[in-house]
């Protein structure tokens, strides 16, 4: 009995800790593509325009007028969709409307951005303002464009002034009648850009190429 005793009162003798497994310094790893985070989720990009509304293709400048969304009732709930009303321009001369709509909004950006520089028209220009006095209307929006001195700047809302500098104008008075509506309001401004002429293209108009040399 006093064995027993003796044997239960000793401590067990401790496991012993099989050996770590050794890594090779240069053994691949086997944790996925080296472009996802530790969740395994690739990481976001970012699409559309920059942060001011802007954004660079092939040298044109495009900025996003307005985006509108839509619902549509159907039986499971609401189905919205968009529509992105984009100007560009190269800031010389030539400038575009576009109008995109997609179910999601980067799709219309993308679709009006494409509309509108396929669409491009080439704006008469005098330095950095207009020509002359011009006036326009598109449904029941109305604009008025009137050209500056230098240092000016741009004196006109923000529709107009998306169009304006895209097609490369620094100085010009403009005031917008009639409706506030966005897209009336851009395509009535560029109409009005597209009626401005130059001296020199009135008189090659009307065959007095003469005159224009006298002036030079």
């Amino acid at each position: 009995m006093a064995e027993e005793i003796e044997n239960k009162g000793q401590a067990a003798p401790a496991a012993v800790a099989a050996p770590a497994a050794t890594v090779a310094p240069n053994a691949p790893s086997y944790s996925g593509r080296s472009d996802r985070n530790d969740r395994g989720e690739r990481p976001r990009r970012r699409r559309g325009p920059d942060s001011d509304g802007d954004s660079r293709r092939d040298d044109l400048v495009e900025k996003v007028i307005f985006i509108n969304r839509s619902a549509k009732v159907v039986k499971g709930g609401r189905r919205f969709s968009f529509s992105a009303l984009v100007v560009a321009g190269d800031r010389q001369g030539r400038v575009g409307l576009g109008l995109g709509k997609g179910t999601e909004v980067s799709d219309a950006i993308r679709k009006g951005g494409d509309g509108a520089k396929s669409g491009l028209k080439l704006v008469s220009l005098a330095s950095n303002t207009i020509p002359h006095e011009v006036f326009s209307h598109f449904g029941g929006a109305k604009v008025l464009l009137r050209p500056a001195s230098p240092g000016t700047g741009l004196i006109c809302g923000k529709t107009v002034r998306a169009v304006v500098e895209s097609a490369g104008i620094r100085d010009i008075l403009s005031k917008s009648l009639g409706s506030k509506n966005a897209a009336n309001v851009a395509k009535a401004t560029l109409k009005a850009l597209l009626q401005l002429r130059t001296r020199e293209a009135i008189l090659k108009a009307r065959g007095l190429e003469s005159r224009i040399k006298k002036a030079i």
